[in-house]
């Protein structure tokens, strides 16, 4: 099937699960998945989700909206959004935060929250990451070839100073990146 189909597909497979179950509240769970369908199309959001699909098919990092190098950079350009994008992921010095918007704190209460989404994402990419593609002596020389790179190298494993790292691609905010790779039993919990 191709990734074109799925959508259709998907709505078909969920009409169908809506009209054979017998719980009402699985009939509203799957009542949310189909209007959440609906509106990607009738936003205009169908090229997007395709590339948010695509991205989780290729292992591309969690998606997300925005980087900044500050989190006093990140925390003014929250301030500012008249419509927060709310729980949407945002990078700030290299980590993932969640956006939040916290009305039940009072109007126009908003935060950036951490999220572990990036330990269990590099946790993955371990077991998943191949043979190291180059191996550099210090961050900068890795940091250099990345940047230097005529296309941007997906999910590539790396060497610096013999430790691992992930060289990734953050497509929707064209962002070229190192994490460094932690076996899961070392990583904290």
């Amino acid at each position: 099937m191709k990734q074109d189909d799925m959508p259709l597909e998907a709505r078909e497979l969920l009409g169908r699960l809506w009209s054979e179950s017998q719980s009402q509240d699985d009939k509203l769970r799957l009542e949310v998945a189909i209007d959440a369908l609906h509106f990607i199309y009738a936003m205009g959001l169908s090229q997007p989700f395709r590339a948010y699909r695509q991205s989780v098919d290729e292992h591309e990092p969690p998606l997300v909206f925005a980087s900044f190098d500050t989190r006093a950079e990140a925390d003014a350009w929250l301030m500012a959004q008249t419509s927060v994008p709310d729980r949407a992921s945002v990078l700030v010095a290299g980590d993932y935060f969640s956006v939040r918007d916290l009305p039940e704190l009072g109007k126009g209460t908003r935060r950036l929250l951490s999220s572990p989404i990036l330990e269990f994402y590099l946790q993955d990419m371990w077991e998943k990451a191949k043979t190291p593609v180059a191996s550099f002596s210090t961050r900068e020389e890795a940091e250099t070839w990345l940047q230097e790179q005529p296309e941007p190298p997906r999910q590539v494993a790396i060497l610096i100073d013999g430790k691992p790292y992930l060289a990734a691609w953050h497509h929707r905010i064209q962002l070229r990146t190192l994490y460094p790779l932690t076996a899961p039993e070392a990583a904290p919990t």
